[in-house]
């Protein structure tokens, strides 16, 4: 069912613990609109090695030939070209440095968006291995670590290099997810950066995508994330101007839903892991649900396979489907 569609560019932001490669084709084959999916980032272990979860979910043969950008996270130059070597040799023309992770846990090693207030580091970081990189760089940030000025502080800097793409999350790491994302902050990066620039924040309907255009006309790369998790429709619902309202979306969720069970049933050990998976996935499938609250609560509440599709049966025959 994929296609790409223009003028309006889609990615699919990577979320750890859910957009997996199985989340990746699955979604890929019910729904359309999204031009290129990002992987969760990959790491080095202390020993200095990928995580075999990390590498099976960048295999090619995971990925069916969607189009796919892996994510890294490293803060050294050696960690940097390694994990950049590695997705090369497997064919990836592209990759993508994550500086945008919000978490503590993340920033408070000097990864991710903890990084936003040092640009000297950054750039010295990316004058180190920008000769010897292969696939090409895109760049995922924050407006700041702690004070939404800094990215203005960086984006002069970052022109220095051929970056192929720079997504913005105009939101400091501090806030997490919370607040509203700052489109004034991203409008100021227009002029300053000479990138081609990809918003990413706060879009989880079309209405809240054309609130966005609108205030940014000469934009045309766009990523979604959670909201495109919670309506997996909203992509191509952006790409048409249009709730889609002649599909039976419930029947096309229902469908979506029950490969993804499938699969997660047979991939992951013991009840537990299984259900624990598909609550994080249902954390923001209820959204699209009327009464989202009442859909969740349901879900968490089944502590057996059993009591978790009588759960999801009881949320797709009683619920309407709001998106």
């Amino acid at each position: 069912m994929y296609r790409q569609t223009i003028p309006i560019k889609i990615h699919f932001a990577p979320i750890q613990g859910i957009t997996d490669y199985f989340f990746r084709s699955a979604f890929a084959h019910f729904f359309d609109g999204v031009d290129c999916f990002y992987t969760p980032y990959l790491r080095l272990t202390k020993g200095q090695e990928i995580k075999s979860s990390q590498y099976k979910d960048v295999l090619p043969e995971n990925n069916n030939e969607l189009p796919i950008i892996p994510q890294i996270m490293t803060n050294n130059h050696s960690d940097f070209l390694f994990l950049a070597e590695t997705l090369h040799n497997l064919g990836y023309s592209t990759i993508n440095w994550n500086l945008g992770c919000p978490y503590p846990m993340v920033t408070k090693r000097n990864l991710g968006a903890g990084m936003l207030d040092k640009p000297q580091f950054i750039s010295d970081l990316l004058t180190e291995v920008f000769d010897e990189l292969q696939p090409k760089l895109s760049i995922k940030i924050r407006s700041g670590l702690l004070a939404e000025n800094e990215i203005l502080n960086l984006l002069p800097l970052l022109n220095n290099f051929a970056i192929s793409d720079l997504i913005i999350h105009p939101r400091i790491a501090k806030l997490l997810y919370k607040g509203n994302a700052n489109v004034e902050i991203f409008k100021q990066s227009i002029p300053i950066s000479k990138h081609n620039l990809t918003y990413n924040g706060d879009i989880k309907t079309l209405s809240d995508f054309q609130d966005k255009q609108a205030q940014l006309p000469s934009t045309q790369s766009w990523m979604l994330g959670r909201g495109l998790i919670a309506n997996p429709f909203l992509a191509e619902q952006i790409k048409s101007n249009s709730l889609l309202t002649d599909r039976n979306k419930m029947s096309i969720f229902t469908e979506f839903h029950d490969s993804l069970w499938e699969h997660y049933s047979q991939a992951y050990y013991g009840n537990t892991q299984i259900l624990n998976k598909m609550r994080g996935l249902w954390e923001y499938f209820s959204f699209s649900f009327s009464n989202s609250h009442k859909v969740y609560k349901r879900i968490k509440k089944a502590k057996t396979v059993e009591a978790y599709q009588q759960a999801v049966s009881i949320n797709i025959r009683s619920e309407s489907w709001l998106a």
